[in-house]
């Protein structure tokens, strides 16, 4: 079970990348969120819940496999956190997404509070993936507000 637990916490390996590990886990997933644009958004908040419940359990099985907490080679917290940040905005839009990972990742790295409190207070792999799914959350309110404000509308203009 460990070597299933570990292919689903690397997200198929990205996490073993010897440079920036979240990033690439982050950016394996922005095609996973275009591939469901046309989902509506109930589907992909279901989609989203069962990545992260078995997320839990793959970051706990792999942080005990390899004796650690909170690896860096597990990613797929990023994955839910990154698919919460896109999942009330227009996911069929490069801009959208490429904003989106900017937003996620700036949150994942800075971990303004309550994520930081997430990260340090919960434990195992609930809190590996779950300080994430709070910046996810944080960040889909960026990005929906960012959306409503034209924003995202006025980058996309620029490019």
């Amino acid at each position: 079970m460990s070597g299933i637990a570990k292919a689903i916490a690397t997200v198929g390996g990205a996490g073993y990348s010897p440079i920036a590990p979240g990033t690439c886990g982050t950016a394996a997933t922005v095609p996973l969120a275009w591939a469901l644009s046309t989902t509506p958004w109930w589907g992909f908040i279901i989609v989203t819940a069962a990545i992260t419940l078995v997320g839990i359990w793959a970051a706990g099985e792999a942080d005990r496999a390899w004796g650690t907490h909170d690896s860096g080679r597990i990613v797929v917290d990023e994955t839910a956190g990154y698919l919460v940040t896109v999942a009330l905005v227009d996911r069929g839009s490069w801009v959208v997404l490429a904003v989106g990972f900017v937003v996620f990742r700036a949150l994942d790295i800075i971990k303004p509070p309550p994520i930081r409190w997430v990260d340090e207070q919960v434990p195992g792999g609930a809190g590996v993936v779950l300080d994430d799914v709070a910046a996810g959350v944080l960040g889909c309110g960026v990005m929906v507000a960012f959306d409503a404000g034209g924003v995202i509308e006025a980058l996309a203009r620029m490019v």
